[in-house]
């Protein structure tokens, strides 16, 4: 049964949304306070995290700051209604999804749901030893790594689907909507086209000194480079 944990102040919200993602199969634990919530995804055993943007003791964006020193755990963010900024800091910050509030809790499950696709491994009997190799980098589909230049790169289940949708077909343009359809599985809005670009450069980030993520002026992305 996958765990997630849910870190928000309203001591309300988490009986009630534990036991709607309950019916799904998915056990859902409270925390009501940053410093909490940190102790128990340190004991681990937990497969996302869900992060309320305002809280005690620190924001959702410093915690989810502070989450990512040493964990790759999907995390969706629940932020402020119509509050743009909200959602494009904590894309920066590392966060996979986000939802605004109020939200349905059918949308909430959704979207862990797509998030958990994401750092999926390979189902038993699926073909073994798929590995993609290009020059300076090694990406294994199967046991979703990726290595620069011989040193392991720390990617979160968003970063590795949009490396491998790129790489999977190089020299391919994927234009910002398409990339967010295929990751999302929804239309995107304008929010969103913003996204990608924030997806984009976090993942350039984790791949340099390789440029092989490149920019097409008013179309979208593509990888340069050649499978060996």
């Amino acid at each position: 049964m996958p765990r997630l944990l849910l870190i928000d102040d309203d001591e309300a919200l988490g009986a009630p949304l534990a036991t709607y993602f309950a019916r799904s199969g998915f056990e859902l634990t409270h925390a009501t306070r940053p410093s909490q919530g940190l102790a128990l995804l340190r004991q681990g055993g937990f497969d996302a995290a869900i992060l309320d943007v305002m809280l005690p003791e620190m924001d959702g964006f410093e915690l989810c700051r502070t989450i990512r020193k040493d964990s790759t755990v999907p995390i969706v963010m629940l932020t402020a209604r119509g509050d743009v900024m909200d959602r494009v800091v904590g894309l920066e910050l590392g966060a996979d999804d986000y939802l605004p509030k109020p939200f349905e809790p059918r949308e909430l499950l959704a979207r862990i749901q797509t998030v958990l696709r994401r750092v999926a491994p390979a189902p038993a009997g699926a073909p073994t030893g798929r590995v993609w190799r290009f020059e300076g980098l090694v990406i294994d589909l199967d046991r979703r790594s990726v290595q620069r230049s011989g040193e392991a790169v720390e990617l979160t289940g968003t970063e590795f689907e949009l490396l491998t949708l790129l790489a999977g077909s190089p020299n391919t343009v994927f234009h910002r909507d398409d990339i967010l359809e295929r990751l999302r599985g929804h239309a995107a809005e304008d929010i969103h086209t913003r996204a990608v670009d924030i997806l984009v450069s976090r993942l350039r980030r984790k791949l340099e000194p390789l440029q092989c993520i490149k920019t097409l002026r008013n179309a979208g992305y593509t990888f340069a480079g050649a499978r060996e």
